[in-house]
C-alpha cells in the first residue's frame, strides 16, 4: 500500500536529505584540508628539528667520532622524537639510539639514494611493530642529507622517527569538533527545513481548502496571506477569482429569478388574456342588467340591498381583473427628473381621508440637498400609495408611519433610499420575500398583486424594494432609486 506523504513532509525530508550532503561533503573537505594541514605542520617541524641535530652534530660526523655522536642522540631522544639514526656517506649507520637498534628493517638501512648531490629529504610516516609483530606506534619518519660547508657531495644523512600520537590526537580532536559543528548545523537545517516547509506548504494548503469551497459552490472564503511573493500574488488572484466568482453567483441568480418572473408573467399574461376574454364579456352584462333592475321604481329594499350587494361583487372583480393585466402587461416607463419628496407629498394627500379615519400620525424625514431622481412619477406614486396602504392598514387606530428620504452611498453606487415604517404588528422574518410574489397576501380582502407590482416597477427603475422589520414591533419597507446626474 503507498504511503500518502503530505507535500509538507516531502518538501522537508527533500531539504533535510540536501543539507545533510551539504553538510557531509563540507566536513570531509575541511577535515581532509585540516588534516593535510597538520600533516604538513608536523612535517615542517620534523624538518626542522633534522636540521638542527645536523647543525649540532655535523662536526662530529665529519670527524668520525661515534661515541659522542651517540651520547647526542640519547641526549635528544623524548616522548616525540622515538629514534635517530647518523648514516655516513656510504649510506652506513654510524650511530643510533638504543631503541631503534633492534630494528634492522629501520636501523640498517637509509632511504636516500645513491645520488649524492640531492639535498631532497625522504618523509614517509611508519608503523612500529612489537616482538609479536603488534602494531605499537605510527612515526612519521624522516631522513635528511648532511652537506659540511662548501661541501658539494653529501657527507651522510640523518634519519629521525617522530610520534604520529600527537597529530592524530590532534586530527581526532579536530574530526570532533568539526562533528560537532556538523551535527549543530543539521539540526538547525532540520528546524529551519521544517520551518521552511510549514511556511511554503500552509499558503498552499490554505489555496487547497479555498479551492475545495469553491467546488462545493462557496465563493464567500477569502484566503488570508500576506506574504509578497509569487504565493501571495496566487492568493491575491485567488480571492479575486473568488470574489468574482460571488459576484457572477449572485448574477445568475438574479437572472433566474428574473426569468423565472419573466415566466410568470408569461403565464399570468396568458391566463389574464384568458379571463378578460372569458369573464368581462358576460360580467357586463351581468352589470348592466343589474343596474337596469336597481333602477326599477317598485323595487322593494331587500331586493335593492342585494342588488347593491352584487354590483360591488363585480366592481372587486373588475378591480381585480385590472390589477391582474397591469402585473402582468410590460408597460414602457415615462422617465423624467422629480424630487422624490413632492412624489411622497402627493401620495400622502391622495390617502389623507384614509389617515384621517383611522387617526394615523405620519412623520416625515426628508434629508438635505435631496437630489433629484430619474423615475416615471405615476409609477413610482403607484409603489408609494400601495405601500402606505398597507402600513395604514397594519396599524391599530391612533398609529404611526414614518418617511425617511436620504442619499446614501454603496460600493455599488449612489442611491435615493426612501423608508416607510409603521408601529403595526409587523410582517414574519419568513415572509420577508414572500411578501413580493404574485398573489401572496394575508389581508381578507387583498389579492397579493401590490408588492409584486412594486417590485415589477421598481426592477424596471433598476431600483429595489425589501423589508426590513420585526414581528410585533412594525414594519418597514426600504425602497432604492439610483441616483443619476442631472443633464
Amino acid at each position: 500500500m503507498a504511503l500518502n506523504i503530505t507535500l509538507r513532509t516531502r518538501l522537508a525530508l527533500w531539504v533535510i536529505f540536501l543539507l545533510t550532503v551539504q553538510v557531509v561533503l563540507v566536513l570531509f573537505v575541511i577535515q581532509r584540508q585540516e588534516v593535510i594541514a597538520i600533516e604538513q605542520e608536523q612535517t615542517e617541524r620534523g624538518l626542522v628539528l633534522a636540521n638542527s641535530i645536523i647543525q649540532e652534530n655535523t662536526p662530529l660526523l665529519v670527524r668520525y667520532d661515534y661515541f659522542a655522536l651517540k651520547e647526542n642522540i640519547e641526549a635528544r631522544i623524548d616522548d616525540q622524537l622515538i629514534y635517530i639514526i647518523f648514516y655516513d656517506r656510504f649510506n652506513m649507520p654510524a650511530a643510533g639510539n638504543d631503541f631503534i637498534l633492534t630494528y634492522d628493517d629501520i636501523y640498517q638501512f637509509s632511504n636516500l639514494g645513491e645520488d649524492l648531490k640531492s639535498r631532497e629529504p625522504f618523509v614517509q610516516p611508519r608503523q612500529l611493530l612489537d616482538a609479536d609483530h603488534n602494531p605499537l606506534m605510527n612515526v612519521l619518519e624522516i631522513e635528511a642529507p648532511i652537506f659540511p660547508q662548501d661541501a658539494t657531495d653529501r657527507w651522510g644523512s640523518v634519519k629521525l622517527g617522530l610520534s604520529l600520537e600527537e597529530m592524530q590526537a590532534e586530527v581526532r580532536r579536530t574530526s570532533m569538533l568539526l562533528l560537532g559543528i556538523g551535527v549543530l548545523g543539521l539540526l538547525i537545517g532540520i528546524i529551519g527545513a521544517a520551518w521552511l516547509a510549514r511556511r511554503i506548504t500552509t499558503p498552499i494548503l490554505k489555496l487547497v481548502e479555498g479551492t475545495e469551497h469553491i467546488s462545493r459552490g462557496d465563493f464567500s472564503l477569502q484566503i488570508d496571506i500576506d506574504s509578497q511573493d509569487e504565493i501571495g500574488n496566487l492568493a491575491k488572484s485567488f480571492n479575486e477569482m473568488s470574489r468574482q466568482l460571488q459576484l457572477l453567483q449572485r448574477r445568475m441568480e438574479e437572472a433566474n429569478k428574473r426569468l423565472i418572473q419573466v415566466e410568470k408573467l408569461a403565464s399570468i399574461g396568458h391566463i389574464s388574456a384568458g379571463i378578460a376574454h372569458e369573464i368581462r364579456n358576460p360580467l357586463t352584462a351581468v352589470k348592466l342588467n343589474i343596474q337596469k333592475l336597481s333602477e326599477k321604481e317598485n323595487l322593494d329594499e331587500s331586493d335593492r340591498v342585494n342588488l347593491e350587494i352584487s354590483q360591488e361583487g363585480i366592481a372587486q372583480i373588475e378591480k381585480f381583473i385590472r390589477e391582474l393585466l397591469n402585473y402582468a402587461r410590460v408597460s414602457e416607463l415615462n422617465l423624467d427628473w422629480f424630487a422624490m419628496d413632492q412624489i411622497i407629498d402627493g401620495s400622502l394627500k391622495m390617502i389623507a381621508d384614509s389617515l384621517e379615519l383611522k387617526d394615523v400620525t405620519v412623520e416625515k424625514h426628508y434629508g438635505a440637498d435631496l437630489p433629484q431622481v430619474r423615475v416615471d412619477a405615476d409609477k413610482v406614486r403607484q409603489i408609494i400609495l400601495n405601500v402606505l396602504r398597507n402600513s395604514c392598514e397594519a396599524v391599530e387606530t391612533g398609529g404611526e408611519i414614518k418617511i425617511c428620504v436620504e442619499r446614501t452611498d454603496t460600493p455599488s453606487g449612489s442611491w435615493l433610499r426612501t423608508e416607510i415604517s409603521d408601529n403595526g404588528k409587523g410582517v414574519p422574518r419568513k415572509d420577508w420575500e414572500n411578501v413580493f410574489e404574485p398573489f401572496y397576501t394575508t389581508k381578507a380582502s387583498g389579492i397579493g398583486l401590490g408588492l409584486a407590482i412594486a417590485r415589477k416597477i421598481l426592477e424596471q427603475h433598476s431600483g429595489t424594494i425589501r423589508v426590513k422589520s420585526q414581528e410585533g414591533t412594525g414594519s418597514c419597507f426600504e425602497i432604492l432609486l439610483p441616483c443619476e446626474d442631472e443633464p
